[in-house]
């Protein structure tokens, strides 16, 4: 007997990344060496101060539930942080601990938005909080941006796609897949425009850290205390599978996130919230800055190798491991590029078409979070794929 499942399964689209990456690995475990392009894990280890943290945990028993907002400890450590990095003032009772930053944008999702209602998001864009929003039954206002906008939102396509639905605004800075980044004075303009039509800001900060530019990379508490900002200790800290993250939430908002942390996840894992403490230490601090000086050496070769081959790439991505590259002339559809060029030249990297759908089907994102000379290698197969 067929069951009837939720109508809303047919409005969200598979992770076409994560697919490619099981095929990727299926292929590699029957003996064929795949680089793998695809996927915004890092390789470099967890640093060992948060293991030799998270090994002590486990040891001193602190596998208990903790608060749902989660441990003080950590809430006070990235507190701490805010006033260090940025020099903004975060009290850290507006602080939330989450199970990764995907349950923090789950939770500003629900926080924010009723049936029926919209939010604006770029596209291209990370495809998961447009399906966030399907699963509660709102919908993604998708904006399309390009080069000519630095491939962010920016006031007047806020102000021009503005409609009757719309709820608010998420950005994404640095984003994935372009790795743009957006300016203080372009994310005070953005705040002003969001605020006059009384809408949500949310940003997602997740790639804070692993930024190339010489100029201060600025996030949105030092402009406004009424949004809302999602980070996670996967990118920049390298722990992808402790499932740690946080979001910063107006004061006023601290009561409707809590019960719906305390309904949504009771709480974070308590072992990975004990060893995050460590994160903040100058040790792993100092371990973190190496890894993204080795991003940035990665992020220069395969810039330079991709313009090289024919990718167009019109604006230098200034944050994240990721660079959205133009298809060269010839090639085919993003979809059957990949395809192609895993089953044959066993290199995998990301269609456009997972991230949005403007322009889409000419693009494909890879990632640089692998060591040179796997790209090296990746680039070499590519070459090959091209001019065969």
């Amino acid at each position: 007997m067929a069951l009837k499942y939720a109508d809303r399964l047919d409005q969200i689209q598979p992770f076409r990344v994560m697919k490619l990456l099981a095929r990727a690995n299926e292929l590699q475990a029957l003996g064929r060496p795949i680089v793998h392009m695809e996927v915004g894990e890092p390789d470099f280890p967890t640093p060992q101060v948060i293991l030799d943290a998270g090994r002590r945990a486990i040891s001193s028993g602190l596998t208990k539930y903790t608060p749902a907002q989660g441990i003080p400890e950590l809430r006070r450590a990235i507190s701490t942080f805010y006033q260090t990095q940025y020099n903004a003032d975060i009290p850290s009772e507006r602080i939330f601990i989450t199970a990764g930053g995907s349950a923090a944008l789950l939770m500003a999702t629900a926080l924010t938005m009723n049936v029926g209602e919209g939010l604006l998001m770029s596209d291209p864009g990370y495809p998961c909080n447009r399906h966030f929003l399907t699963t509660l039954g709102a919908h993604a206002e998708l904006v399309p941006v390009s080069a000519d906008t630095g491939y962010q939102l920016n006031r007047a396509l806020i102000a021009n796609n503005w409609r009757k639905t719309s709820r608010g605004v998420l950005l994404a800075s640095p984003s994935n897949p372009t790795g743009s980044v957006i300016s203080r004075a372009g994310m005070v303009d953005i705040a002003d425009e969001v605020s006059s039509r009384q809408g949500h800001l949310i940003v997602d900060e997740i790639y804070h850290g692993l930024d190339y530019s010489d100029e201060k990379l600025h996030s949105v508490v030092e402009i406004s205390d009424h949004c809302i900002v999602v980070n996670s200790f996967s990118k920049y800290f390298g722990m992808t599978g402790w499932r740690l993250g946080w979001m910063v939430v107006p004061e006023f908002a601290i009561n409707g996130v809590e019960k719906l942390a305390q309904n949504l996840f009771i709480c974070p894992s308590s072992i990975a919230q004990y060893a995050a403490l460590a994160a903040f230490s100058d040790e792993g601090r100092a371990e973190m800055d190496r890894n993204r000086s080795a991003f940035k050496q990665r992020r220069d070769y395969l810039l330079g190798a991709l313009k090289a081959l024919g990718f167009g790439i019109p604006i230098e991505p200034s944050g994240a491991f990721y660079i959205y590259a133009r298809l060269p002339e010839g090639s085919a559809n993003s979809e059957a590029f990949c395809h192609d060029l895993l089953e044959r030249y066993s290199v995998a990297v990301t269609p456009g078409t997972d991230f949005g759908h403007f322009d889409a089907d000419h693009y494909v994102r890879f990632s640089y979070a692998q060591d040179i000379e796997l790209l090296r290698q990746g680039v070499k197969q590519l070459k090959q794929a091209l001019t065969t």
